[in-house]
């Protein structure tokens, strides 16, 4: 992948390993969207959102700062900095109580499970603009072992083993979530809007 006329997103670990200070606007470039984003879907505030991103990109600075050049062309960095940013999440947000906000869902990034008709679904689910505001209330209501692994995986577009590496958790508690966390969105459509609601194109 490639931001624009810059950096590729293959080439950066190997570049910020070369010049870390030259390069390292080139990686908040590649990422900042993306970052922002998944910040924004956990905090369901734009403010706050900013501010766990911005925040993301100084530790991850000062981190790489002091990490030698070998470690840094060997870092997967697009879980890496998904962790940062939860992680930054979890510590700003102990014992707040979040307000919601619609998440534009209508972008990259569909919410779908594997396999079939299911898949389709999903992801028709989540591109369906008119739909938003009602799913990202019940995707905030997930309990944050759930919500975290379906946004990495299904919003974010991030593969099983890296978001096992973002939680720090086996590839296969990653699936049992991410599977679980999509039944309990299911459901919750199911109690809040009726079965039909499945039917005509909800999860």
């Amino acid at each position: 992948m490639r931001d624009g006329d810059g950096m590729s997103e293959a080439a950066l670990p190997g570049a910020l390993a070369t010049n870390l200070d030259v390069h390292f606007e080139d990686l908040v470039l590649i990422y900042q969207d993306r970052l922002y984003s998944f910040a924004l879907r956990l905090t369901c505030s734009p403010q706050d959102a900013e501010e766990v991103a911005q925040d993301a990109f100084v530790r991850a600075y000062r981190a790489l700062a002091g990490y030698d050049r070998d470690r840094i062309a060997a870092l997967m960095l697009r879980p890496w900095l998904y962790r940062i940013v939860l992680n930054v999440f979890r510590n700003r947000t102990r014992g707040k109580r979040l307000h919601l906000v619609s998440l534009d869902l209508s972008g990259d990034g569909g919410l779908e499970e594997p396999g079939g008709d299911a898949s389709e679904q999903l992801e028709a689910t989540w591109e369906r603009a008119e739909r938003s505001d009602e799913l990202a209330l019940f995707v905030a209501a997930l309990p944050e072992r759930f919500r975290a692994p379906v946004l990495l995986r299904h919003v974010e577009g991030l593969g099983y083993n890296e978001v096992a590496v973002v939680l720090d958790q086996p590839v296969g508690t990653v699936k049992s979530n991410v599977h679980r966390g999509i039944r309990l969105l299911r459901e919750a459509v199911v109690q809040k809007m009726g079965e039909e609601k499945l039917v005509d194109g909800w999860l």
